[in-house]
Order: C-alpha cells, then structure tokens, then sequence
C-alpha cells in the first residue's frame, strides 16, 4: 500500500500536482494508495490532556483505540510519498504534527536495550515532493527533517526528494522548472516492499 500525506493547502498546489504524478507511477508496482489530507485531518498537536490520554492508551495497548488510526495506517505502508511545499525553511505545521502524531512507542516503533529506535512499520521508502517560489539552497530542511525520522524511528532508507524550486522568481521558466521536476519522477525506481 501506498501512503500518501498531503500536506498542501493551495487548491491549485503544484507540489500537489507533482505528487499525483508520482503516485499514478508508483501504483503501477505498488497498488493501492491511501491519502491523509492533512487540511481535512485539522490535527491538533499534542498537549498536556492528548498526552496522558495517549499514554493511558499505549500502557493498556490499546492500539486498536480511534487515536491510533493515523500511526496504524502509517505502520501498515509499505510506500510513504510526502508532499510538502516549501514554507519557511520547513514545510506546513501540519506535517510536523502529522508526524508528532505517528510516533508512538509500541506501534510504530520500540526501543532496543540500549534506548535505540527500532522500526515496526512496513515501510521501505519514502518520497518527498517539494516546491519553492525561492531558492531553496544545499539543504532542504524540511526534507533533512523528514528523511532522519523516517530514518531513525521507521527504519527507511530509501528517502528520496523531488524539488522544484525557484517558481516565483521574477522571469522563471515555470514549465521547464516542473518539466525538469517530472522528468525525475518519470525516471524514480524506489525499493519494492519485498526488498
């Protein structure tokens, strides 16, 4: 299954459109596809109350609980493709919740002896699809962010980015910028989750 968070707000997003590019290619070989808009999800990030609610949850086990259905569906993946425009040296704050939200001892991941993360989800890549208006420079922040956590707590390696940047800047060629963008996507072979 293909996980696809969407973290855009514009209706005529162009990291949307991106992203349903790839996600048409990567059904393919993958299948089915799963969205979580986080526009219409309306995640409220966690406070004092939703923490000792979720910590209560965890120590029953009660995974099967509504408050998990985010990180359930996430540890079920085997394919996260994330959009994100480019927003302040980051992305939206939804996404960050989104992922405060999926972290969660004993469903997506445990710790080893030693205090370690160790995956329990299925996953074996993630694609991240950006854009920018700006430059956007040698490190994409909010891909760097993402990709350590898929990393560290999910066990992904295979973290790949797709950008388009530099839309917005006065005298841009705006098609040869998403041109050069899908021609990525077009090329990208992610790891297949028996691999």
């Amino acid at each position: 299954m293909i996980l696809y968070v969407n973290s855009c707000v514009r209706s005529q997003s162009r990291t949307n459109q991106l992203a349903q590019m790839a996600l048409k290619n990567l059904s393919k070989s993958d299948g089915d596809i799963q969205e979580v808009n986080l526009q219409n999800e309306r995640l409220q990030g966690l406070d004092w109350e939703s923490l000792q609610e979720r910590d209560k949850l965890i120590e029953r086990g009660r995974f099967d609980d509504k408050f998990f259905s985010l990180p359930r569906q996430f540890a079920a993946a085997d394919t996260i493709v994330v959009s994100a425009p480019y927003w302040d040296f980051l992305f939206p704050a939804s996404l960050r919740t989104y992922f405060e939200r999926v972290c969660v001892v004993g469903l997506t991941f445990s710790y080893d002896k030693d205090g370690r993360p160790v995956s329990l989800c299925r996953g074996k890549s993630l694609l991240y699809i950006s854009t920018a208006g700006g430059m956007v420079g040698p490190k994409h922040m909010g891909y760097e962010y993402v990709k350590t956590i898929a990393k560290e707590f999910f066990g992904i390696k295979d973290s790949r980015l797709i950008l388009a940047e530099g839309l917005d800047i006065q005298g841009a060629d705006t098609k040869a910028i998403m041109s050069k963008a899908q021609a990525q996507i077009q090329g990208l072979t992610l790891c297949s989750p028996q691999s």
